[in-house]
């Protein structure tokens, strides 16, 4: 989420972590907040500012708004943002699957090990097998 100038708001640890983090980035409508072409247009977006999506963001209305029950997961890192998210979902009782060629780390061995610990919470699927049960493809 952007500040005052278009300045990220992050916390100082991962500003460390990510030090290639500048002016712009996060800002609504900016290229790391559009959805990819094949997925657009979107009928619903919702701003993430937080690890989780559920932190002071209004997902969860909407979802239940919509009737939406089920969540796919994908996204940037595996072991921040998606884990944090998966498990917010899934307290608030949302079927959730993680769609493993979907996410990322900053290494392969966390990733596989966020994935692990995310078992009792979320299935795994791959992104073949989520496409033919959600598109039939």
């Amino acid at each position: 989420m952007p500040g005052r100038g278009g300045v990220p708001i992050i916390s100082p640890h991962l500003k460390a972590l990510r030090p290639f983090i500048t002016t712009g980035d996060f800002a609504p409508g900016s290229w790391g907040q559009q959805l990819v072409e094949p997925l657009a247009p979107a009928h619903i977006s919702i701003e993430k500012i937080a690890y989780s999506a559920f932190y002071m963001s209004r997902p969860e209305r909407t979802l239940r708004k919509c009737g939406i029950e089920e969540l796919y997961f994908t996204g940037l890192v595996t072991n921040g943002g998606v884990a944090s998210t998966v498990r917010d979902a899934h307290v608030r009782e949302f079927h959730c699957t993680i769609i493993e060629g979907g996410c990322a780390a900053f290494s392969d061995q966390l990733h596989r090990a966020a994935l692990e610990g995310l078992r009792p919470v979320a299935t795994t699927s791959r992104i073949a097998e989520v496409m033919n049960a959600v598109f039939h493809v």
